[in-house]
């Protein structure tokens, strides 16, 4: 299996997960960011995930930039939008996907799997 095929599954995931939880939300509360803000952080744990996911994206946005640029990716709006609006659990798995996609055409006939050794 080729490592890109490997992040497109986890972008999958990484859409289906979050979203199983938050469209009946959606659906009971209506887009209240003022609730969602509240709920979130009502208790110690949810708001340490709720930060974990902030810094994580930050840290992502920062990747991004710095490894996109490095290879001359293009279309890195993607996973940047991805990262908004669904969460890093589907723009960290997106940008390693294009990301992946960008080396393999420069190394041709390269699998994208580990070594073996």
């Amino acid at each position: 299996m080729r490592l890109r095929h490997l992040y497109i599954g986890l972008c999958l995931l990484g859409a289906i997960l979050p979203y199983s939880q938050f469209l009946p939300w959606l659906d009971a509360h209506g887009l209240d960011l003022s609730l969602f803000f509240s709920e979130l952080f009502s208790t110690r744990i949810g708001a340490f995930f709720g930060l974990d996911v902030l810094v994580s994206a930050l840290v992502l946005f920062v990747f991004m930039a710095v490894e996109g640029r490095r290879l001359g990716m293009t279309n890195l709006w993607l996973p940047a939008v991805a990262t908004v609006a669904l969460g890093v659990s589907l723009g960290l798995p997106l940008f390693l996907y294009m990301r992946q996609n960008t080396l393999d055409a420069r190394t041709p006939g390269d699998s994208g799997a580990a070594p073996r050794g």
